[in-house]
């Protein structure tokens, strides 16, 4: 089960006959939702969200589903963003 899922296809199609353009390959929907290409992809792996077409040329996602899911947070958020696992992130003087 993906926690943010889309909405039905046939939503989607006809939301594009009318001129919505929600949908976006992995670039655009890592620029909707202001983060990496690659955290996409491990939304993807991790059940996080789900694309709406997936092929030979690439896959798509649905926009606002990205954003909500991007809107959700994650799980952990380190008082220093910057931290990683060799220890927090420490400025040059």
């Amino acid at each position: 089960m993906v926690a943010y899922p889309n909405p039905e296809l046939d939503e989607i199609h006809f939301a594009q006959v009318a001129g919505n353009d929600d949908i976006g390959d992995l670039w655009q929907a890592a620029k909707a939702a202001e983060v990496k290409p690659g955290t996409i992809r491990v939304w993807v792996t991790r059940g996080k969200i789900e694309p709406i077409l997936d092929g030979e040329a690439g896959q798509y996602f649905h926009l606002p589903t990205v954003q909500t899911a991007a809107k959700g947070g994650a799980k952990y958020k380190p008082k220093d963003p910057a931290a990683n696992s060799r220890g927090p992130h420490i400025h040059a003087a």
